[in-house]
């Protein structure tokens, strides 16, 4: 496995949360301190910068991102795929490539039923699939780009023959672009480590899904990819779980707590119930669900208890976070940290805590 990366999530001023809509106006975004984050990042240690889709486009937040001159890379965590065309994303990402000096890792989801018809007014298909032929749709337009040759890829879901010189961008001087999906359930995954470079795990997983669930269906796909064996090493694996971490004990029982309702938000979503069913916790999931039908949201924090926090989420005071960690996410290459920065003192932390992962058990 390739070494850890450490990622920081770029922030509009508004990190999202479940409770955002509970009262209140929300602060407007703000753009013009994106830059000042890649730096920041940059300085504490961070190889990664990544702009996540919930309220705002994070392409748009990686144009500006890419403004700032960092050797640090520049990701999607995700963004959304069936929202657009492949072929449009493509484009979006060699730009991207290009502004950053070959500095992107293009993460891509393709969401969950309801929000792509409901939301999004976009058609619905097998998503394993399709997420399959998407990432060959757009790396067969990267391969034109760079070659020259004719546009062409055919396949269930997309077939494309169209591609005149004055609609082909440059070549690039670093024209690979590493493609990480999303992936939940066994088939995606499969998907992911045929295709992909990578996967970008959910964080409502625990240590036995990792084990029994996600590392096994990833070296499958892998099998079919036609890589050799010994390139494994380097696929890259994000996520796998919730982080839980404070400076003492005192405030570690408060984050529990509140890492209860963020469980609970995410457990209430049939596509997570399997996550849930693994560890025997069937039955949460089912209350958790049938309480976001009634809209009693306040409710379901009681449904998860202390135990399951434990099996989500990494758990830990500063001292501590990273030897947990490293035991928690056991195979994973890339993981996302942050603690709240409010003086000198803080950035010390935070940057000790980021070299210690990063350096080998």
């Amino acid at each position: 496995m390739a070494k850890i990366k450490v990622e920081k999530v770029l922030n509009w001023g508004v990190p999202y949360t479940p409770e955002m809509d509970k009262g209140g106006k929300r602060p407007q975004p703000r753009w013009d301190g994106l830059r000042d984050q890649v730096r920041e990042a940059s300085v504490l240690g961070y190889d990664t910068a990544v702009a996540v889709e919930t309220q705002h486009d994070p392409f748009l937040a990686l144009a500006v991102a890419a403004q700032e001159p960092s050797p640090i890379e520049l990701g999607t965590g995700i963004a959304l795929a069936f929202t657009k065309s492949p072929v449009a994303t493509a484009y979006i990402a060699w730009d991207l490539q290009a502004m950053s000096g070959g500095r992107l890792v293009l993460g891509l989801g393709s969401q969950v039923k309801g929000h792509i018809t409901r939301r999004f007014a976009m058609p619905w298909s097998k998503p394993a699939q399709r997420m399959k032929d998407y990432v060959g749709a757009m790396r067969a337009c990267w391969h034109s780009w760079q070659s020259g040759e004719p546009l062409s890829f055919q396949s269930e879901h997309y077939n494309l023959s169209l591609m005149t010189p004055n609609f082909a961008p440059p070549a690039l001087a670093q024209p690979h672009i590493p493609v990480l999906i999303a992936a939940v359930q066994e088939r995606m995954l499969q998907v992911a480590g045929e295709v992909c470079d990578g996967v970008r795990l959910h964080g409502i997983v625990t240590r036995r899904y990792l084990d029994e669930i996600a590392f096994p269906n990833l070296r499958k796909g892998f099998g079919k990819s036609g890589r050799q064996p010994a390139e494994w090493k380097n696929f890259e694996i994000g996520g796998g779980g919730f982080l839980c971490v404070a400076p003492d004990a005192d405030a570690l029982a408060r984050a529990v707590e509140k890492m209860k309702s963020t469980i609970a938000f995410y457990g209430s979503t049939r596509s997570y119930r399997s996550s849930f069913e693994l560890d025997g916790w069937a039955r949460q999931a089912d209350e958790l669900h049938r309480l976001s039908v009634q809209q009693k949201w306040d409710e379901m924090a009681r449904v998860v208890t202390d135990e399951m926090v434990h099996a989500f989420a990494a758990v830990g005071t500063y001292a501590d976070i990273a030897s947990v960690m490293k035991k928690r996410f056991a195979g994973i290459s890339r993981l996302s940290f942050e603690i709240p920065l409010r003086d000198d003192r803080d950035r010390g932390v935070l940057k000790e805590i980021i070299q210690d992962l990063k350096r080998a058990p």
